[in-house]
């Protein structure tokens, strides 16, 4: 490896300690997590506090791990936030002397005892890497740090080949193992049970559910307070990229036909939302203009969705994932969080209208002109005319969080929305709600290939929107016919037309609105496609 730019080091920090005990001093931590953690975090693309005034960071817990060549630390960290607000952290170190480093990334250089090194994240290191690896094959347990290694009943590895990084790194670090394992290291922790853990496991232990990556394996610590899920093994996929990218690729070519065929977009039959289409229900003007392929493959990503489903809602044993049916504290609760929701969002619309034009600016104008009647949906769920059930669900489901195996769809991910508290992630709701996010994920793929070639169709962008609505109409038509009939073969309790009708617009209002948020915030010329799929939902008419 190359030497580190000593031009960028700055002075190290001086600590009259060794390593060993480092954890144990009180001016170790405290400089460590005021001047030293402080100043590295803030720039790592796993830290969720850039858009927060960072008040001070506390060290909750740490434990030892020991190799025979080092020592390392995990330690798990409290950001205190200016804005009243905390979120806590995990991260494992280690000191590194300069021969042994295998890294740029420093987090600082220090003096530990007269002895020179740098503090690093022991990810980086190999050494530390395989040590995780061995520690979970052989279940290892640490009491006193109420530390634990989980072997999965799937994991056939005994020893330790490779490891490597995976790909750039997001809200967590993935690890790659021997080519065939990955180990998720979760960098934003809860004082609670990961559902990425915790729905992963049951899916492969419990229920055998081959669509998604097999359970592996897992690190975590226990508290009183519940257990702290810091990393996850999983089979490692073959695969060929995700759902998102294989459906912009297919929706590039099925609007490149357009020309080709020279299809008047304004003569294409078109089919209400939420109509259930066999294949032989397509219109042969259709599958002339998308071609067969695409809905066959969408037919067996519904098919896998409708799998998942039937696989987290068909157990009566273990109660985490036990159906319920809907009651009046998930109204209130459901109520609650979708009205402080809309308002949220209708603020930033407001805050942010001198952004847009055209036709996002009549959508949104249309949005604040039918406001009420919008917010009057959320409020008029009526729980006591439900008769389907509510269970477990991926909770952020959509295409980028599908791979694409040959012609077969593996399903990943299963933390839960973003924005949720780790409880709210756990509340059991209906399955359309994931059914929900894969039409708005659909929806954004059409929308998303019109805005990145806008000279590449030949057409007006406000036909290439009417042919795009078109298009998704009978995207969820033939998901919705096959998702429906594998559903109830599989015994799930989805309820009968009316109330799957209800369902679905009632989340994909929900979904639509969420996103709003986002695109108004970060790119406010795509808000148009959450206004466009809410006026759909709405069946508002628009002049486009």
């Amino acid at each position: 490896m190359d030497k580190i730019n000593k031009d960028e080091i700055k002075d190290p920090f001086v600590f009259n300690i060794n390593w060993d005990n480092a954890f144990n001093e009180e001016d170790f931590i405290k400089v460590f997590s005021s001047e030293i953690l402080q100043n590295y975090i803030i720039n790592k693309r796993w830290y969720g506090g850039k858009a927060s005034t960072l008040k001070y960071i506390e060290i909750v817990d740490s434990f030892k791990l020991m190799s025979k060549q080092h020592t390392y630390y995990g330690v798990l960290f409290e950001v205190n936030f200016k804005e009243a607000f905390y979120q806590h952290y995990f991260m494992p170190i280690s000191f590194i002397s300069e021969g042994d480093l295998e890294t740029h990334t420093i987090i600082a250089p220090v003096i530990m005892n007269e002895k020179k090194g740098y503090l690093v994240d022991a990810l980086h290191q190999e050494d530390f890497r395989k040590l995780l690896f061995e520690n979970i094959v052989h279940s290892a347990q640490f009491p006193k740090d109420n530390l634990e290694f989980h072997r999965g009943v799937k994991l056939d590895a005994k020893r330790y080949e490779s490891s490597s990084f995976m790909g750039v790194e997001q809200s967590n670090t993935s690890i790659i193992y021997n080519d065939n394992l990955v180990l998720k290291i979760f960098r934003r922790i809860y004082i609670n049970m990961n559902p990425d853990y915790e729905i992963s496991r049951f899916l492969t232990e419990r229920m055998h559910f081959k669509n998604s990556p097999a359970y592996k394996g897992s690190i975590s610590v226990n508290f009183p307070e519940g257990n702290v899920t810091l990393g996850l093994m999983q089979e490692l996929v073959e695969n060929q990229g995700d759902a998102w990218k294989f459906m912009l690729e297919e929706v590039d070519k099925i609007f490149e036909n357009l020309a080709y065929r020279k299809i008047v977009i304004s003569r294409l039959p078109n089919v209400e939302l939420f109509a259930r289409l066999r294949l032989n229900d397509v219109p042969h003007e259709i599958i002339d203009w998308a071609g067969l392929k695409i809905f066959m493959r969408i037919r067996t990503l519904a098919t896998r969705t409708a799998e998942m489903h039937i696989a987290l809602g068909s157990d009566i044993h273990e109660t985490a994932f036990t159906p319920l049916t809907y009651n009046g504290d998930y109204s209130v609760w459901l109520k609650n969080r979708l009205t402080y929701q809309f308002q949220n969002r209708l603020n930033i619309l407001e805050n942010n209208l001198h952004k847009l034009d055209g036709l996002a600016l009549e959508l949104a104008n249309q949005f604040l002109d039918n406001k009420k009647s919008i917010r009057k949906v959320f409020v008029d769920f009526d729980w006591t005319k439900m008769k389907s059930e509510r269970i477990r669900i991926h909770g952020d489901f959509h295409l980028g969080q599908v791979l694409v195996k040959d012609d077969d769809f593996y399903i990943l991910d299963f933390e839960g929305e973003p924005e949720s508290t780790i409880r709210d992630r756990k509340v059991k709701q209906p399955p359309l709600k994931d059914v929900a996010g894969m039409f708005r994920s659909f929806h954004y793929a059409i929308y998303a290939t019109i805005f990145n070639n806008k000279d590449k169709y030949l057409y007006e962008q406000a036909d290439l929107f009417k042919a795009g609505e078109l298009l998704y109409n009978y995207f969820v038509g033939v998901f919705l016919y096959t998702y429906i009939e594998v559903a109830q073969g599989g015994n799930l309790n989805i309820g009968y037309k009316n109330e799957i009708n209800f369902l679905l617009k009632y989340c994909l209002l929900e979904k639509a609105v969420y996103e709003l948020g986002y695109e108004l915030n970060s790119r406010p010329t795509w808000s148009v496609i959450p206004l466009s799929g809410i006026a759909s939902i709405m069946n508002f008419k628009t002049n486009k």
